[in-house]
């Protein structure tokens, strides 16, 4: 990129990596996205957008945006979020509020995952006849892809009109993805009755019960793996792993409460809410006779897999422009809440996956001037012809 296009770029990251916007589920980490939302605000406005703030229910000091120019029927959204993952400042080499150029790098937080995409949007419509859209052209921000998704929920429930093909600026290298697994997060807790572990009749442990439980639940890991696959993924079955346990208290007493938490992820075509249903049936069925209570529920609300056509224009145009076939990840994004709202999407953007939430996250320079370009192409494709 040219020294003349980069400083107004730099200074657009610079303002939005200065502004704390960590989201999660940890009260004590969890802040408000408001500070970046309307430094998008302000600058979409001033080039010609009209622009919408919109405070998530529910959800104090979250707020997405969405700025609009054109009318039409179809066009473009450019989504992204606006909020980072918790950090360890102890563990970055610079300030992670502070973007740092180092060996041809943009460092800071969120500049690759994902405020550096909103910088390289705002530098691909700077110059832009906004008059000659002829289909609307949309950016949305949204709040909490990091730990609820309670913005694009948000816009779901609303069922709010936005467009007809998206664009998630997620970290994938300029690649573009048409798939991505489901993720749900379960709890189940089992109750049992204390006692002193010299006999065992003065209880019912729970951790006997937990026993029962792990095996049944690792036998259905093996059906799933056996019913579903998809090769388009790495890992081309269903996943469910054993993420955390905790029950009892000390090796003499019998174990009355056991908690085991799992994380399941389901491809294309798997429903979150049946596998929480077939989970629960057989969990129920195991412990029938033991006397044992049995609680399960979700950690959060989970994310559903994710497919976009290999036929969609969008997916198409992704592909022509890159040189790349669109691809399928394990990671999670907003983009089955986008597809509620009736929009073909794509997950493509600048920098590395492998450098989000790391310490000293970065975006290569590289992927600048090729990112601001695709940009500008789907522009055009979707909006101006």
């Amino acid at each position: 990129m040219n020294k003349t296009e980069l400083p107004p770029l730099l200074h657009m990251m610079r303002r939005l990596i200065a502004e704390p916007s960590v989201s999660s589920v940890s009260a004590e980490w969890d802040q408000s996205n408001v500070r970046v939302i309307d430094l998008l605000q302000d600058w979409l406005h001033n080039l010609g957008f009209q622009t919408e703030k919109l405070a998530v229910p529910n959800y104090p000091g979250k707020f997405n945006l969405i700025a609009t120019a054109g009318s039409g029927p179809e066009g473009l959204v450019l989504a992204g979020h606006t909020d980072t993952v918790p950090f360890d400042s102890s563990r970055w080499s610079t300030d992670p509020f502070e973007l740092t150029e180092r060996d041809n790098r943009l460092y800071g937080l969120g500049s690759t995952d994902m405020k550096g995409f909103f910088a390289l949007v705002l530098e691909a419509i700077r110059d832009l006849d906004t008059g000659k859209l002829r289909q609307p052209l949309v950016i949305l921000a949204t709040a909490d892809e990091e730990s609820s998704m309670s913005g694009a929920r948000a816009l779901a429930d609303a069922q709010k009109q936005l467009g007809r093909h998206a664009l998630i600026g997620e970290p994938t290298g300029l690649k573009p993805i048409r798939l991505h697994k489901g993720i749900a997060m379960e709890c189940i807790r089992i109750t049992g009755r204390s006692g002193h572990s010299s006999n065992p009749s003065l209880g019912n442990n729970a951790l006997d019960g937990m026993s029962l439980v792990l095996a049944e639940i690792l036998q259905w890991r093996n059906e799933l793996a056996t019913r579903f696959s998809n090769p388009l993924f790495e890992v081309a079955t269903p996943t469910v792993n054993l993420g955390h346990i905790h029950g009892g208290d000390n090796p003499n007493r019998i174990c009355g409460q056991c908690e085991l938490h799992i994380d399941i992820r389901p491809l294309p075509g798997m429903d979150l809410d049946e596998l929480r249903r077939e989970l629960d049936r057989r969990l129920q069925r195991t412990l029938h006779s033991t006397g044992l209570k049995l609680e399960c529920h979700s950690l959060f609300g989970g994310v559903p897999a994710f497919e976009t056509p290999a036929s969609a224009a969008i997916v198409q145009a992704a592909e022509v422009l890159t040189g790349h076939s669109a691809e399928a990840v394990a990671f999670g994004t907003e983009g089955p809440f986008l597809q509620q709202l009736g929009m073909d999407t794509i997950i493509m953007g600048p920098g590395s996956i492998d450098q989000a939430h790391q310490p000293d996250e970065f975006m290569a320079m590289e992927q600048i001037e090729p990112g601001i370009t695709l940009i500008k192409q789907l522009i055009h494709r979707f909006c101006m012809t």
